[in-house]
């Protein structure tokens, strides 16, 4: 039976009392449990005085931060919608998908506002600053609200459990402007990943985490801050964007137990750090010999531990495949390495294992609460696409019935766009992606038609294509040459301008690096579609 996540934040709570829980690392925020519980008592009368009701939508949108994790929980306990958008969004996109979800209250970061308008989001009633929590803008008149937190009994009642099928997030996938994909997300759904979260990787006590992914995306705000709350860890977020030496900084002071991050960053530190000193021949010579190699690993190892603070259980790595040399080189040194595999509509764990457990190339096995299936006929050799069901799955796209009717089949599994195999243990190889979504180094999904779509409204841009070489983002673009004469100007200096037009409508992760200019038209399917698999 899954545990509600209230319920077990009821029982930690008090547990840990006076104990550190939500700090900004390179910020000034601090808070206590106890004070995190004064904080959500006085976000939730916050929210009576300014009229909110229950399955009203709140929408969140800021940096990650202690006070973007309370609002979470205010939000969450007060029995209303969370509405979390990423704040790397165009400020455009933003107000778009506030719209999209009917929210009467916005909580949003400086860094955000600054790009948005009150006026552009007529159903908002009030807007309040993730700063400090006083009012930007309201429509209520004479609504006053005291900033003080809230003293709160030391006691296993401080959350209200609500029921498990009722909905708590509406998360979106995107800052699609056309047909935004609003995935919602239960009680149940997100009790349920932590559940396993806890069982497969236990912190053991009184554990401190970083967290670096954006807190609006289901990874990063489940591993490194639903689940790890849950166990009483100390969670420390890094208000400002994670360059590589804000990161390594982080983890020696910070020694977290875990960690979760995209394939980039770890490829990066092996082939900057490990791969070239391994390349030596002096080391190759040393690795001939059995003793000699034992003390190389060792070597390599105890430097990789201590790269990432000294005391790292587990060093998860989701959301696209991992390298294969740097995968064999973390296992042959007994990195404490988990791929894992999931996606935001499972909110989002499909796959996982233990870290003696894993198989190279996989992506785990299928985890608790979950069931899986490949679509052919032989699905241990035969590819086919991942069908998964389980009670983390979502309840549906919010206002897209058409979409949500096409995830789900007839029978009631829920199709990824994953392409895979399964083994006689139920590890889940990933073949290919029926989906075109691109994994930013930061963990941000880059969806590229929607560049494509704003690329393509250009002057001399017939269409495009976006590829990712090297973790850069490349536009290929088939332009105008018949309307040339009308440009004023050549097809490269114009492509140059339209480049610099681009990057300003985008989010500073989904920036292109270069267009380039194709001779020949795509090469099209039947139903004239790019055949997007033949460009890289």
């Amino acid at each position: 039976m899954t545990k509600h996540l209230f319920a077990r934040y009821n029982e930690i709570f008090p547990k840990y009392w006076n104990e550190p829980a939500l700090t900004d690392y390179n910020g000034t925020d601090s808070y206590t449990f106890q004070q995190v519980a004064e904080e959500v008592a006085h976000l939730r009368n916050y929210f009576q005085a300014m009229g909110i009701r229950q399955g009203d939508k709140i929408a969140l949108c800021g940096r990650n931060c202690a006070k973007w994790a309370i609002s979470y929980l205010a939000i969450a306990s007060y029995g209303a919608v969370i509405v979390s958008v990423l704040h790397e969004f165009s400020g455009e996109d933003i107000e778009a998908l506030i719209n999209h979800s009917e929210a009467r209250m916005l909580i949003v970061g400086p860094y955000v506002w600054k790009n948005m308008h009150a006026e552009h989001m007529p159903n908002l009633e009030s807007i309040v600053s993730l700063t400090d929590f006083s009012l930007i803008a309201t429509k209520r008149e004479g609504v006053e609200v005291s900033r003080d937190p809230l003293p709160v009994p030391q006691n296993n009642h401080i959350f209200t459990v609500r029921d498990l099928d009722d909905l708590l997030l509406i998360n979106y996938t995107s800052g699609s402007t056309g047909d935004p994909k609003g995935v919602m997300l239960s009680y149940r759904s997100l009790s349920s990943n932590i559940e396993t979260g806890l069982q497969f990787l236990p912190p053991g006590g009184r554990q401190n985490v970083v967290s670096m992914l954006p807190l609006a995306h289901m990874y990063g705000q489940l591993a490194e801050f639903l689940y790890p709350l849950a166990d009483g860890c100390h969670i420390h977020f890094l208000t400002k964007s994670p360059t590589p030496t804000l990161l390594m900084k982080a983890f020696a002071d910070v020694k977290p137990y875990i960690i979760v991050t995209v394939p980039l960053v770890i490829e990066k530190i092996c082939k900057r750090a490990v791969m070239p000193a391994l390349e030596k021949p002096a080391v190759q010579r040393l690795l001939k010999f059995p003793i000699l190699r034992k003390f190389v690993v060792n070597t390599i190892h105890k430097k990789l531990m201590k790269a990432f603070g000294g005391q790292l259980k587990y060093f998860i790595v989701g959301g696209a495949a991992i390298n294969p040399d740097v995968e064999k080189l973390l296992l042959d040194v007994k990195f404490p390495l988990i791929v894992g595999y999931g996606m935001t509509e499972c909110g989002p764990l499909i796959g996982g294992c233990y870290v003696h457990e894993f198989v190279p190339r996989s992506a785990g096995h299928i985890l608790p609460r979950n069931e899986i299936r490949i679509d052919s006929k032989d699905p241990y050799n035969e590819v086919g696409e991942i069908l998964v069901r389980g009670e983390h799955i979502m309840l549906g796209y919010y206002k897209n019935d058409e979409a949500t009717r096409a995830t789900f089949t007839d029978d009631g599994w829920m199709r990824t766009g994953d392409l895979g195999l399964i083994d006689k243990k139920q590890n889940i190889f990933i073949k290919g992606r029926n989906k075109t979504m691109i994994l930013g180094a930061s963990g941000q999904n880059i969806y590229p038609e929607e560049i494509e779509g704003k690329l393509n409204d250009m002057e001399g841009v017939v269409e495009s294509v976006v590829v990712e070489r090297e973790g850069k983002l490349i536009a290929l673009v088939f332009p105008d040459y018949e309307g040339e004469l009308r440009f004023r100007q050549t097809i490269p200096e114009l492509m140059k301008e339209n480049l610099k037009k681009l990057n300003e409508k985008l989010p500073k992760y989904a920036q292109i690096f270069n267009i380039e200019i194709k001779k020949d038209e795509f090469e099209k399917t039947p139903k004239r579609s790019i055949k997007r698999f033949l460009y890289k």
